[in-house]
């Protein structure tokens, strides 16, 4: 019988450990990521987890025909560890003798070993489980779990609790015909756009609360900047004094987490030349003068007072960034016909919401606002847009039973991750996307 007593350290390095073994014979494991011919010599690179490590092959040297290795094998190599300043990370492996694991039975469909992946976004997204074996394709997903991390840490040290709320559910939280429906048991049932009305009662319970999982919108959209089902980065908090205390933790969370990028993710950064943006002051303002100051300053006609349309918010970023050098920008006070029922209305001009939206290199990445968390008001906002209380009930009781002042955000990590990259397209920075044409891989 054998009995199982935790973690044991690997026979194999990694990479940060390798440092230390600089010139004792050690093993290491990964995939062929490419083979260059130099002659009596070669060069085989091994793709591992936290990056490339050069490995060199001299004939007469090594325990094994260079003929036996081939591109995407997972292999075992034996060697010794010598400092090289031309290889990645200076470090280059002489090796000694190799242990394959696995054998591709088909050639590479992707040249991952290029620098940049030369090919299209829909064969990228065909071929994923390959694509991504592109070093510099990787690393966008690395620098998302940064972010994912960043929001994780931050919230904690804050004092919030992590939830996890259903995906499927009786009613939307946010109403409107851009709904997933499906037969529940018999049952009709919906996927949820957002976890709004959970977390919004779990503050009467745990005061901060937040969760990242994926929502769902029904939208039939084909833009660069849509998709079907996505990661959203949400969260509520309790007894606030107004929705500036939602703006002003934004702010603090993408200040830890531009340091902790800066910090952890500085290779990944590189891979990319990416300059992260500027958090340590980022200017609010309010939707109808931020619309006027585009329309000043660019000869862009105001065609829509309620909304804010993708240029606009392309104008707004850029008058921002010219005037203030700000990446982001907070727009506040949106019209109440464009926010949700549980949006707060400006008591000193109920067409606003005590709300906002925060654009990144001039594309929205974030919702919020704070929440009515009077019950009779939240009956009259329902009353007043023709909203039935059926569906509602469980919801509106927490509400019956008391409820501190209260909001919260969603971000939407895809976007996030798309406009600190700088790609022009969120496709670049989703896993798998689901859109209107893709359900698959």
């Amino acid at each position: 019988m054998d009995f199982m007593t935790g973690v044991k350290k690997a026979r194999t390095l990694e990479l940060g450990e390798l440092q230390a073994h600089m010139g004792q014979e050690v093993c290491v494991n990964g995939a062929i990521h490419t083979i260059r011919h130099m002659g009596e010599i070669a060069f085989v690179i091994l793709r591992k987890r936290d990056g490339l490590l050069q490995c060199v092959y001299e004939s007469g040297r090594a325990e094994f025909d260079l003929k036996d290795l081939k591109e995407a094998a997972a292999v075992e190599v034996t060697g010794v560890p010598e400092e090289e300043s031309r290889a990645p990370g200076g470090i280059e492996l002489c090796m000694r003798s190799v242990k394959i694991l696995s054998m591709p039975s088909v050639p590479m469909p992707l040249q991952i070993s290029r620098w940049k992946l030369d090919t299209s976004l829909e064969a990228k997204l065909n071929m994923r489980s390959i694509s991504l074996r592109n070093v510099r394709e990787r690393a966008k997903f690395k620098l998302q779990e940064g972010i994912v991390k960043g929001f994780r840490d931050f919230l904690y040290a804050e004092g919030f609790t992590e939830i996890h709320t259903p995906k499927i559910g009786a009613r939307s939280a946010e109403g409107g015909s851009n709904l997933f429906r499906l037969d529940y048991f018999h049952r009709p049932a919906v996927l949820q756009q957002s976890p709004q009305l959970y977390k919004q009662m779990m503050v009467g319970v745990f005061d901060r609360v937040f969760e990242t999982a994926p929502v769902f919108r029904a939208e039939k959209h084909n833009t660069r900047r849509h998709l079907n089902e996505y990661t959203s980065l949400d969260l509520e908090m309790g007894y606030i004094s107004g929705f500036e205390d939602l703006m002003d933790l934004e702010t603090g969370f993408l200040q830890y987490t531009m340091e902790l990028l800066q910090r952890e993710y500085a290779k990944e950064l590189k891979l990319w030349g990416i300059t992260l943006p500027k958090t340590d002051r980022i200017p609010a303002v309010r939707f109808d003068r931020a619309k006027e100051l585009a329309a000043e300053k660019y000869g862009r006609r105001i065609r829509n007072p309620f909304d804010l349309e993708p240029e606009e918010e392309v104008l707004i970023g850029q008058y921002f960034k010219e005037e203030y050098d700000a990446d982001f920008v907070f727009i506040t006070h949106y019209p109440s016909k464009k926010r949700p029922f549980y949006a707060m209305d400006d008591p000193e001009d109920p067409r606003y919401t005590l709300s906002f939206d925060l654009l990144c290199h001039g594309l929205e990445v974030t919702t919020g606002g704070q929440r009515i968390h009077d019950c009779r008001m939240l009956l009259d906002k329902l009353a007043a847009r023709g909203m039935s209380e059926e569906g509602l009930e469980q919801y509106l009781d927490t509400f019956r039973y008391g409820m501190p002042p209260h909001g919260g955000l969603g971000i939407g990590l895809e976007r996030l991750t798309m406009q600190l990259v700088g790609e022009d397209n969120v496709r670049e920075t989703t896993l798998y996307p689901r859109d209107l044409s893709r359900l698959e891989p």
